[in-house]
């Protein structure tokens, strides 16, 4: 067994019963989906089984020690660089801002180009998710999300799009992240 097929086994569990934002899918879906594309980016296994994890530490009770144990320190050092402080102290909404602030900056000193795959492989899943469900409820879409204001949304997106740039803006990936920004933030 690979250890990308470890890693689908593993999340496949981690994740049983979890359904996508918006969806009646089951969120492996999302998971399969960033891990295809990563795979357009790199055929290295570590990488692409970090992409098919970087939510099980973030959403289930799943540890880094636990990735780290099961898979290698270069997986679990690839799933932190995604994973949030979700400040368990405070509601998600009272702390959206400073959590990605918090991403934002992890990823802006990050000089790993495999880390920037793990971030435009997930967050490419999630415009195409927002452009389905926008195209569905309509501006309704940002009342599903703990941050509901559409221009906050944008400039988070934006961001990491400029950020992924440099390293990844020849990539087919970061071109249609590029026009999925358009598309969903158009007027923002």
């Amino acid at each position: 067994m690979t250890i990308l097929e470890k890693a689908t086994t593993f999340a496949m569990k981690a994740h049983e019963g979890s359904k996508r934002k918006n969806s009646t899918l089951p969120y492996i879906q999302h998971l399969m989906e960033a891990t295809v594309t990563a795979a357009t980016m790199t055929e290295d296994l570590e990488v692409l089984a970090a992409v098919m994890l970087h939510d099980v530490v973030e959403d289930t009770g799943v540890t880094l020690n636990d990735i780290e144990r099961e898979f290698s320190h270069y997986v679990a050092l690839l799933v932190d660089s995604e994973t949030e402080d979700m400040m368990q102290y405070e509601t998600e909404e009272i702390t959206w801002n400073i959590r990605k602030r918090e991403s934002i900056d992890h990823l802006r000193i990050s000089d790993d180009r495999n880390v920037k795959i793990v971030w435009l492989s997930d967050k490419l899943s999630n415009l195409r998710a927002i452009r389905r469900d926008y195209d569905r409820l309509g501006e309704n879409i940002w009342n599903t999300f703990h941050m509901k204001d559409p221009a906050r949304q944008a400039w988070y997106y934006r961001t990491i799009g400029e950020l992924l740039e440099k390293d990844l803006g020849n990539t087919d990936a970061w071109r249609e992240y590029n026009r999925l920004l358009g598309e969903v933030f158009r007027g923002v």
